[in-house]
């Protein structure tokens, strides 16, 4: 399972490096400031949670338990919604996209708390 930890967060963070490129190269241009800094939001959130993701995957083959599927689907899942909604909050300017971003944002920090709970967990 640690494999499937360690490549989704790869990827997510190859995807958020990509959109930050994406964004300071290819959008600056089309979009408003304020758009923009949604943009660059987002993009520094995925990588935050690829990188949290690739921890978890580590974490996970130094001490497997199948108590670290809850983080790593909460940052995966936390980080596609938040991020997600954000990317295309910018691109179209629906507001209510932006109602969103708060559901993905609790899965992130449900995935940081149940991450905590197995580190200190004794068994």
């Amino acid at each position: 399972m640690h494999r499937l930890f360690l490549a989704a967060g790869f990827l997510l963070a190859f995807l958020a490096v990509a959109a930050g490129a994406f964004g300071a190269h290819g959008l600056r241009a089309a979009l408003d400031p304020a758009a923009l800094g949604t943009w660059e939001t987002a993009a520094r959130y995925q990588m935050y949670h690829a990188l949290a993701l690739v921890a978890v995957g580590l974490a996970a083959a130094h001490r497997p338990s199948t108590w670290w599927s809850g983080p790593a689907i909460l940052f995966a899942v936390g980080t596609v919604v938040f991020s997600g909604s954000l990317y295309l909050l910018a691109l179209t300017g629906a507001g209510w996209l932006g109602a969103i971003a708060p559901l993905g944002g609790a899965s992130l920090l449900a995935g940081w708390l149940w991450g905590l709970l197995v580190v200190l967990r004794r068994t």
